[in-house]
Parts: C-alpha cells; sequence; structure tokens
C-alpha cells in the first residue's frame, strides 16, 4: 500500500542576513538534508540531522597517496615501453643505452615504492594512537 503523503500548505517566512544565511547554508550543506527547507524544518522540529563528517588528516594523506599512485603509474609505464623497446631492439648499442635508462627508471620506481612504505608507517603510527 501506497503510504499517504501529507501536503505541506502552510508557510513560515523569516528574514536572516547574509552572514546567518552563510551560516545557515554551511550547516546544511554539511549535514545530509536536501535543502535548506529541509534542514530547516529538521531542526525545528526537533528531529535529528545527521552530519556529514570529514578526516581532514585522511583527506590529506589520500591526495598524497593519489599522488604517489599517479607517479608510480608513470613510471610504470615507462619500464613497460622499455621492456617493450628492448624485445624489439637488434642492435647491441642501442640495448645498452635502453639498459641504463632501465636502470635509472628502476632506482625512481624503488624510491616511490620506500617512499610509500615510510607513508604507510605513518599511518599506521598516527591511527594506532587513537
Amino acid at each position: 500500500m501506497k503510504e499517504k503523503r501529507e501536503v505541506r500548505s502552510q508557510w513560515i517566512k523569516f528574514r536572516v542576513n547574509d552572514k546567518e544565511f552563510t551560516t545557515i547554508k554551511g550547516f546544511c550543506i554539511s549535514s545530509t538534508s536536501k535543502g535548506i527547507s529541509e534542514y530547516a524544518r529538521s531542526v525545528l522540529l526537533r528531529k535529528p540531522v545527521i552530519v556529514k563528517y570529514r578526516n581532514q588528516s585522511a583527506d590529506e594523506i589520500l591526495a598524497v597517496m593519489i599522488q604517489l599512485k599517479n607517479e608510480l603509474s608513470a613510471i610504470g609505464n615507462n619500464l613497460n615501453q622499455s621492456v617493450h623497446r628492448l624485445h624489439m631492439l637488434d642492435h647491441i648499442p642501442e640495448i645498452k643505452a635502453w639498459l641504463l635508462t632501465g636502470e635509472m627508471s628502476r632506482r625512481s620506481f624503488m624510491s616511490k615504492v620506500e617512499e610509500i612504505r615510510q607513508r604507510m608507517n605513518e599511518i599506521y603510527n598516527i591511527w594506532s594512537q587513537k
């Protein structure tokens, strides 16, 4: 059976200044309410308002991890291209040049992996203290 929807026919009007409106809008945005009307109705009727919570330190860590992921992806692509090129080469001097380039890429890759390991240890230490 369909639930009968109650029609909201009554208006409540009041004015706020710019600062108050910005504050109310900020509260509304940080909640799960669909709009200011729904938020205001919940607050005025003393219904629970669910507030979204953002962990700032987790956001910062996520940004660093995304940057590291992108760098590792670029290094991995370079390594794959190097290996593909090595398979296609048949002149020894070119192979030596590609091996040197590959070694530099490998070192760069390993330094980024070490950086990830250190960051993960930092995350563990921060979160294990809570």
